[in-house]
């Protein structure tokens, strides 16, 4: 058996076939390699949107490892940059491609939930997207009917 397989490996044939294999080997060895030592997590996940709380105004930003949540506003030139929600709601109730994008009530140091400025409907903290079928978040008057009280003023 052994004789036999010495042959081979001898041959054109099996020399084209002992590269062959030894190049697949290299290959996973590397590509196993390369895929243990490299982040899964891409640098955008570090980048987010964050929405000025004196402005208003939406803008992104790189986090940076250690750095601390109000972060610089290029709008206020202050450190009042929080994260901002998407709504991707229109006032009809249904979907929109681009987000509007939203400072929560609460991070704003503001009582009550928070409506979105363009849909009017609600927004909460990680506010899913639409899906298909998915019912749009209430209007305030929705709202306020289901708690049984009135908006406040």
């Amino acid at each position: 058996m052994i004789e036999q397989l010495r042959r081979f490996l001898g041959s054109r044939l099996g020399r084209a076939v002992a590269i062959c294999f030894t190049l697949l080997a290299l290959g996973w060895a590397a590509a196993t390699t390369v895929s243990y030592f490299h982040s899964d997590t891409p640098s955008s996940a570090f980048s987010r949107m964050f929405i000025c709380t004196e402005t208003q105004k939406p803008f992104s930003h790189k986090l940076e490892v250690g750095e601390t949540v109000p972060v610089y506003s290029p709008y206020s030139g202050k450190n009042t940059g929080v994260p901002a929600e998407a709504c991707y709601w229109t006032a009809d109730g249904g979907a929109k491609s681009e987000p509007t994008w939203v400072l929560l009530n609460e991070l704003a140091g503001k009582e009550g939930p928070t409506f979105c400025p363009d849909c009017g409907r609600l927004v909460v903290g990680h506010n899913p997207a639409p899906r298909p079928g998915a019912k749009p978040p209430p209007t305030p008057s929705e709202y306020f009917a289901a708690l049984g009280s009135n908006p406040p003023r």
